[in-house]
C-alpha cells in the first residue's frame, strides 16, 4: 500500500482548490502578494536600508508596508527611488514581483471572463421571466410561430419567448433573427437543453409560464420525444400545484391514446395528420377556403374568441348572430365545457355560457347592440340549396395522409363520387385496396404514373371538378419534394388555360418559404401546409378554449366552414348590408361569416377576395362568382 506523505497531502489540497477556478486562484495570488510585500518591509525596516524621514527618524514599519505596496503595484514608481545600493535592490525586486503577480490577475481575470461569456453561450442559465410562452423543441415551424406570438404580444409591455433546445444557443438566436427578424416588443429568450429531461426544462421556468408549447422534432419517432417531454414536465419532482399550459401536436394518430393517458387534461393536442388531411378535404372541395383558415388562424387579420356576456343570457342563438356590428357569432361554448358551431337557431343562451365569436381583436368586441341592424327582406332569396351532387376528384402523388384522405373525402361527398390516384410508388395501390372496402359514397380508380411528366398530366386530366397535389414527402426530402409539387402545379395551369377548363387546385407544400414561389403560378394556388398547424399551436397557447373550437370546425361530422354562391342567398348586383346576408343564412340554419369577392381573387393584397367578419352595417354589391363564407352543415 502506497505511503502518503504530509507532501502528498499538500499538493492534493492545493489541486483541489485551485480546481475551483477563478476565485482560488485570486484567494491564492492575494496571498502570496501580501506576504511578499509584508516581507520586504519587514527587510528594509529590519536592515535600516529605507531612506530617512525629513525629520531625521527611521522609517516605520507601516510606512515600509505602505512604500512596498505601490512599487508592487506600479512598476514606474521605482524610477523616483534614491537611497542606498540595498534599498534600491529590496524595491526593484519588490517591483519584479509586483509585475509577476499583476500579470498573473490580469490574466485570471480574462480567464474567467472569457469562461463566463463561454457559460453563457452555452445557454444553461436560468431565465428569470414569468408570464412568458415557453417553447421546448426545434422545428421549422418554430419561425412562424414566434412570428405570430409576436404580433399576440404586443399589446404586453413585458412580453417574452424563452426557447429550449437541443441545439446551440447562438445557433438558434442567429435562425431566429435572420427567419424571423424583428420581433417588436416581444424578447426571444433561446437555452440548450434536452426537452425532456425535467433539470433541463427548470432552465426555462416552465412553472411560471402562461403557456407551455410542444414541437415536435423532424427526425426520429417524434410523438416519443413528445410524449417524453409531457412526462417530464407532469411528473418531475416538485411540480407546480395546478394544470400546466401544455399544447402540443401528435403526429400519427395510433399514438394519439397514449398521448391522451400521459396528458389528462393538462394538455391541448392536436392530431397532425388528421386536421392536415381535413383542412386538405375541405380546401379542395370550397376553392379559397385555405385563404378563410389562414385569416382566422394568424393574428394579423380577425381571430376566434370566446366571450361571456351575460347581456345575452335569454336570447336564441339566431338572435345573437346580430348582437354586435363588427364581431360575427359562430356558436356557443356551455358552461359544461361543450362547445357547439352552429347549434340550432332557436338554442336558448344560459347565464354561464359563452359566445363563441370572430373579431380583429379582442379589445374590439365591445357591448351588444342594443337594436339590431336592419335587414332589406325584398333583397334577401329564398331558394332552397342545391341537392348535394357527385364530384369527380384528382389526386396527383402520394405520402402516408393519401389513404386518410380518401377516407375523410367520403364524408364529405355525395354518393356516386370518384376519386382518382396518380403517382409512381410501388405500394399505393395495395393500400388504396385496403382501404376501398370501408369507402360508402366513394369510387377509387389508381393508375401509376409520375405526376411531373406533361404526358402522363395530359393524358389522365380531364372533366375533374378537384385536383389536389400531395407531396411525396415521405421519400424526398422537403425541398426536392416541393419542387415536384411546383412542376406539377404549372403544368396543370398550363393545360387549364389551354383547354378552356376550370378546376379547383389544392397543393400540399412542406416549407413555407416555397408558398411565394407556388403564388407566383397562379394566385388562387392555396398551399395547405404545416404552417397551419404552427399557427393554431400558437392560437391554442393564448386561449385554451380554442382546442375544443378547432376540433369541432375539423371535424366531418357537424359544421364546416362552405364558400357558397352569393346568387343562393340575396339578389345580385344590388346594395345590400352584411347583415341581410347574416339573414338570409341564417333562414337556411347556417352562419354567415365573410364572403369572398370574383373581381379580387387573383389579388394578393386583397387577400385574394376575401372578407372575414365584416360589419354588418356594411353595403355589398355582390355580383355572379362572389362567394359568401357560410358555417353549415353541408
Amino acid at each position: 500500500m502506497q505511503k502518503i506523505t504530509l507532501v502528498d497531502r499538500l499538493h492534493y489540497r492545493f489541486d483541489l482548490t485551485m480546481a475551483k477556478g477563478a476565485p482560488a486562484l485570486i484567494a491564492w495570488l492575494f496571498a502570496l502578494s501580501t506576504a511578499m510585500v509584508v516581507v520586504f518591509a519587514a527587510v528594509v525596516v529590519a536592515l535600516g536600508l529605507a531612506p530617512a524621514a525629513e525629520d531625521g527618524s527611521p522609517v516605520s514599519f507601516p510606512s515600509a508596508l505602505w512604500i512596498t505596496l505601490m512599487r508592487a503595484l506600479d512598476a514606474g514608481t521605482v524610477a523616483g527611488d534614491t537611497g542606498s545600493r540595498g534599498y534600491l535592490a529590496a524595491m526593484f525586486a519588490v517591483t519584479l514581483g509586483g509585475i509577476f503577480m499583476v500579470s498573473i490577475l490580469i490574466g485570471i481575470i480574462t480567464s474567467g471572463i472569457e469562461a463566463r461569456v463561454g457559460e453563457l453561450r452555452k445557454g444553461r442559465s436560468l431565465v428569470c421571466e414569468e408570464g412568458h410562452t415557453v417553447i421546448l423543441g426545434w422545428s421549422p415551424q418554430i419561425f412562424s410561430m414566434i412570428q405570430e406570438l409576436a404580433i399576440a404580444n404586443e399589446s404586453r409591455p413585458r412580453a417574452a419567448i424563452a426557447v429550449l433546445a437541443d441545439k446551440d444557443k447562438v445557433e438558434m438566436e442567429d435562425e431566429i433573427r435572420a427567419r424571423v427578424g424583428s420581433t417588436g416588443r416581444t424578447r426571444v429568450v433561446c437555452r440548450t437543453g434536452n426537452p425532456s429531461d425535467p433539470a433541463d426544462i427548470a432552465i426555462v421556468n416552465p412553472d411560471a409560464a402562461r403557456s407551455i408549447i410542444l414541437l415536435s422534432p423532424e427526425a426520429g419517432n417524434p410523438d416519443s420525444q413528445v410524449i417524453k417531454s409531457i412526462l417530464a414536465l407532469t411528473n418531475k419532482a416538485g411540480r407546480k400545484e395546478g394544470r400546466y399550459p401544455i399544447v402540443t401536436q401528435i403526429r400519427d394518430r395510433r399514438n394519439l391514446d397514449a398521448a391522451r393517458l400521459v396528458a389528462r387534461d393538462e394538455a391541448a393536442l392536436i392530431p397532425t395528420e388528421d386536421v392536415l388531411t381535413r383542412i386538405t378535404v375541405q380546401t379542395c372541395r370550397s376553392e379559397g377556403l385555405s385563404v378563410v383558415y389562414s385569416e382566422l388562424l394568424d393574428f394579423k387579420g380577425h381571430e376566434i374568441y370566446t366571450r361571456e356576456e351575460p347581456a345575452l343570457a335569454g336570447r336564441s342563438f339566431g338572435e345573437a348572430l346580430f348582437a354586435y356590428d363588427d364581431c360575427a357569432v359562430i356558436g356557443l361554448r356551455l358552461r359544461s365545457g361543450e362547445v357547439r358551431l352552429n347549434p340550432p337557431m332557436d338554442a336558448r343562451i344560459e347565464r354561464g355560457d359563452a359566445v363563441i365569436l370572430i373579431a380583429e381583436d379582442d379589445s374590439a368586441i365591445g357591448a351588444p347592440l342594443k337594436r339590431a341592424p336592419s335587414v332589406d327582406e325584398r333583397a334577401i332569396r329564398d331558394g332552397k340549396p342545391a341537392a348535394p351532387r357527385p364530384e369527380r376528384t384528382l389526386l396527383l402523388g402520394w405520402n402516408r395522409r393519401a389513404a386518410a384522405f380518401i377516407h375523410e373525402l367520403d364524408h364529405y361527398v355525395a354518393e356516386g363520387s370518384s376519386v382518382t390516384v396518380v403517382a409512381d410508388v410501388p405500394d399505393a395501390a395495395a393500400q388504396l385496396e385496403a382501404e376501398r372496402g370501408e369507402l360508402e359514397n366513394l369510387t377509387v380508380t389508381f393508375e401509376p404514373g409520375d405526376t411531373t411528366d406533361r404526358r402522363t398530366l395530359d393524358r389522365v386530366v380531364g372533366a375533374f371538378d378537384h385536383v389536389v397535389t400531395l407531396s411525396y414527402s415521405d421519400a424526398l426530402d422537403p425541398q426536392e419534394a416541393d419542387a415536384r409539387t411546383l412542376v406539377t402545379l404549372l403544368h396543370l395551369r398550363d393545360i387549364e388555360a389551354k383547354r378552356g377548363q376550370s378546376f379547383s387546385i389544392v397543393s400540399e407544400m412542406l416549407d413555407v418559404r416555397n408558398r411565394e414561389l407556388a403564388e407566383v403560378a397562379q394566385a388562387d394556388d392555396f398551399i395547405v401546409s404545416d404552417k397551419l398547424i404552427s399557427l393554431m399551436l400558437a392560437q391554442i397557447s393564448e386561449n385554451r378554449d380554442l382546442a375544443a373550437v378547432f376540433e369541432d370546425l375539423f371535424d366531418p361530422e357537424g359544421s364546416e366552414l362552405y364558400l357558397k354562391p352569393a346568387g343562393d342567398y340575396v339578389r345580385l348586383a344590388r346594395p345590400v348590408s352584411f347583415a341581410t346576408v347574416v339573414e338570409a343564412a341564417r333562414r337556411r340554419g347556417e352562419v354567415a361569416v365573410g364572403v369572398r369577392l370574383a373581381a379580387q381573387a387573383d389579388d394578393a393584397a386583397q387577400a385574394y377576395g376575401v372578407k372575414v367578419n365584416p360589419r354588418k352595417r356594411a353595403k355589398l354589391t355582390l355580383a355572379k362568382g362572389d362567394r359568401i363564407i357560410v358555417l353549415a352543415e353541408q
